[in-house]
């Protein structure tokens, strides 16, 4: 068994909510506010639903590679629900949409795939209900 990869990000804050995150060579603003207005920037909850959201397409892209998975493009919506108390997660959702003119029962071997071998997936499945849907849309022309 090969030792656990490490991952790093740096944050910073100021009073008043003003804040960002560098996670390898970009840097997002993000909100970290209490009791203020929205700033227009995500904040831990889009943040994670984010890195979900990374996590499917990057496995897409991984079956790609394994199985031979061919597809055009992807986009992908995740909603997620938490609850105040006690304050966690609850439910994340997806709706994957992916051009592609493969075979539905390739498309299902896919979305197997996201679900096996996602880090990001299994470690939120592991606390909450994860539940979502992957659309095959025909390529154009």
């Amino acid at each position: 068994m090969s030792a656990p990869t490490t991952y790093q990000v740096h944050a910073t804050a100021r009073p008043g909510g003003e804040a960002a995150v560098t996670a390898g060579s970009t840097t997002v603003a993000i909100d970290a506010a209490w009791d203020e207005p929205p700033s227009g920037s995500p904040g831990p909850a889009e943040l994670l639903a984010g890195a979900f959201a990374a996590c499917l397409l990057k496995n897409l892209a991984r079956c790609r590679g394994l199985i031979g998975f061919d597809y055009e493009d992807a986009e992908v919506t995740v909603t997620a629900r938490r609850q105040d108390a006690p304050p966690r997660f609850v439910e994340i959702s997806y709706a994957l949409r992916v051009r592609t003119a493969e075979p539905a029962r390739r498309v299902d071997l896919a979305h197997q795939n996201l679900r096996k071998f996602g880090t990001v997936f299994n470690t939120l499945a592991a606390v909450c209900e994860v539940r979502g849907t992957v659309e095959a849309v025909p390529p154009v022309g």
